[in-house]
């Protein structure tokens, strides 16, 4: 393995669910009725997946998961990336590894035969915007470390995790190896938190990961924050976390976001929004435009402002993924 820390061929590779997000509109009566976590993400089985889906008004169907939507956005602003995902050798596995290629991301991750089917997330979208999300991870829970290409990893400038996949065991040991390959190389490990209820279950490997510095860079919202610290207090929190990861970045919805690097501190207010239609993904682009900023060296604010224009976009339409010329846009909001 080349373990030179020069001359990375990607920007950065991520690791993360390979899941299908299925999208509709819907009324405050239907998420009481079905007795869905209004606004949170709730992990699902097979089963209750194709209840939900079965109760689901029309619906769209884009490729989606956390760190794939992140890829999604730095490719679209330049940068050369590459994805580890496991999907099953089925239509949805198809759909979604084509959508990934289109995107301009390399992804080879072999498709893995038989059950259980790729992953899908079940996302139901209320009048005010508000993103209810329910999970089958399917596929995605069984990625191996055996799946990994080592060379690819250390290829890569930045290695970006998602924590959802720290759930399920398989993928928690390939991601574990994947860090050691990643510094071994010499390159950064970035990691988002994911959601809170991924840190009630995970939050000492968390916190571990933390003190132990192998996190570069670390994306947490508000609540992640408060979860991962036991601090309500939103500075209190910046402050038990501040010094042992060489960047933090917090976002605080419509409050904008804080990024602490090297005693260093910036802050952004979130870019104004006509009309809020679907907040999924709006932290995976936050974190997109942070990225790609931080991968060219930009100072921290102009990283905070990238995050902030990408997260703004992305909730102004349907879907994960940004729709318009993001290049364009970050030039414009220079």
């Amino acid at each position: 393995m080349n373990t030179s820390a020069s001359d990375p061929r990607y920007d950065v590779i991520a690791i993360g669910n390979a899941v299908v997000d299925v999208i509709a509109s819907c009324e405050e009566e239907l998420i009481e009725e079905l007795e869905l976590n209004r606004g949170g993400m709730t992990l699902i089985d097979e089963a209750r997946a194709d209840a939900l889906y079965d109760a689901m008004p029309p619906a769209r169907e884009l490729s989606g998961g956390s760190a794939a939507n992140t890829l999604a956005g730095l490719s679209t602003l330049g940068l050369q990336c590459a994805f580890i995902g496991q999907v099953a050798d089925d239509q949805l596995g198809k759909v979604f590894r084509h959508d990934m290629r289109a995107t301009g991301i390399d992804f080879d991750t072999p498709a893995r035969d038989g059950e259980p089917a790729t992953g899908r997330v079940l996302i139901f979208v209320t009048p005010d915007g508000e993103r209810t999300m329910n999970t089958f991870l399917g596929a995605g829970q069984y990625l191996p470390a055996s799946a990994l290409d080592e060379d690819l990893i250390a290829s890569g400038a930045i290695l970006y995790l998602e924590g959802y996949l720290w759930d399920p065991e398989e993928p928690r040991r390939a991601m574990r190896r994947a860090i050691e390959v990643a510094r071994e190389a010499g390159r950064k490990v970035a990691f988002t938190a994911s959601e809170s209820f991924v840190i009630e279950r995970h939050g000492d490997d968390f916190r571990a990961m933390i003190e132990d510095g192998v996190i570069d860079i670390l994306f947490v919202n508000e609540s992640e924050l408060a979860t991962l610290t036991g601090e309500d207090d939103f500075e209190a929190g910046l402050a038990a976390v501040a010094g042992k990861v060489p960047v933090l970045v917090a976002t605080r919805s419509a409050k904008g976001a804080v990024a602490i690097a090297g005693g260093e501190r910036a802050e952004v207010a979130a870019e104004p929004v006509d009309k809020v239609v679907d907040t999924t993904g709006a932290g995976d682009q936050f974190a997109a435009g942070f990225l790609s900023g931080h991968a060219r060296g930009e100072p921290l604010e102009i990283c905070l402002k990238r995050g902030a224009v990408a997260a703004a976009e992305v909730i102004s339409h349907y879907g994960p993924r940004p729709e318009a010329d993001m290049q364009a846009l970050m030039a414009r909001s220079a």
